[in-house]
Formats: structure tokens, sequence, C-alpha cells
């Protein structure tokens, strides 16, 4: 178990010692802590002058990216959502000289909210002209004047769910009819007034 030595007790171990004063089992005893933190208590004594580390309050590998590089990285993004890592990698490498894993990549984006989402595809024909006219032709009828068609079906494998949750390190199992069985479709009509007609 971890206990905290006070930085008096360090140094009066090491003054004790090097004067001469006691033998280091008897510092020891009166000290309460073994013989090797004693020996690594003298060692950081004997190199910078003072029985505790003094940190600089950096801890870890200093950062490779910095806000510039991320800021890049965000503009690409927000230019095409979909990149891949090893694509963002490389241009990182051609444009700013920085070769780094894409692992570090991944990292840096998750610090600055930046997640891996499911797209939302828009069609390349999208034509807002045409969209605008349509919503101004549509607009000259109520809401109950307009109904929906739709087409949907079912089969013995529509109920399966698709994501299930396990232990860390743990597969998700689910079983699940794999045979199609019986296939129905169903066509629809959908008002305001829910569905009127159905085949």
């Amino acid at each position: 178990m971890y206990r905290k030595i006070s930085c008096d007790v360090k140094l009066a171990a090491v003054n004790l010692y090097e004067c001469q004063l006691l033998p280091l089992e008897s510092i020891l005893a009166c000290v309460s802590f073994s013989e090797s933190t004693f020996w690594r208590i003298l060692k950081l004594w004997c190199e910078t002058g003072n029985v505790v580390s003094i940190s600089n309050g950096l801890r870890g590998c200093p950062r490779i990216l910095q806000c510039n590089d991320v800021l890049y990285l965000i503009r690409l993004i927000r230019h095409r959502p979909q990149w891949f890592l090893d694509e963002l990698l490389g241009l990182l490498d051609t444009n700013h000289f920085i070769s780094v894993h894409y692992t570090t990549i991944h990292r840096e984006l998750e610090c600055v909210s930046v997640s891996l989402k499911k797209l939302k595809w828009i069609a390349k024909e999208r034509n807002e002209q045409w969209r605008m006219a349509f919503t101004i032709c549509m607009s000259q009828y109520m809401p109950e004047e307009i109904g929906f068609l739709d087409e949907t079906f079912k089969d013995e494998r529509t109920t399966g769910q698709l994501h299930g949750r396990a232990l860390k390190g743990q597969h998700a199992y689910g079983f699940q009819v794999f045979v199609h069985g019986q296939h129905v479709s169903a066509l629809g009509l959908m008002t305001i007034d829910g569905m009127v007609a159905s085949t």
C-alpha cells in the first residue's frame, strides 16, 4: 500500500547517514521505510540537491499536433466528411510536414468533439430551384387533400435487431431465423387521418 513520506523525514534520514551519526539499520528503523526507498532518496539528493522530484507539471509525451494542425483537420472534415484516417495522415504529411500515427489523429479529433457518425446522403442531382417550385405548387392544396403512397415488406427476419450489448472484450450473440420464410408486401395510402387504403 502506498504511504506518503514526509520531506522532513527523508531529509533527516539523509543527514543522519551522511554525518554517520547512526548506522543505516538504525536510521531505517527510525524512519520506517525500506532500504530501497532510502537509496532512491539518497540518489535523488545527490543528483538534484532535493529529496523530492520537482515536476514541471507536464506529463506524458509532448503533443505532436499543434493547434494549427488540428484546425487544418477540422477544415478538411467540414469540406468533405467521409475522409479515411490514413488519407488525413497523408495530407498532414504532405501539407504540414508532420508524420503521426492514425490513432493520434483519431484521438485529437475526439478531443475537439469530432466523432464518427452515420453519413446522411444527399443526392447530387438535387436541384434547389425545382424543390422550391414543388413547394410552391404543393402549397395550393390543403393538408386534407394530400395523400402519400408507400410500399413495405416483411419476412421472418424483419424483426431481428442489428445491435446488442455485451461486456468489454466479449461478443454479443443473438439467435435469429436465417430463412426468409413467407414474404409479404403491402402498399398503403397515408393521409392526415391515418392509413385510409392498403393492399
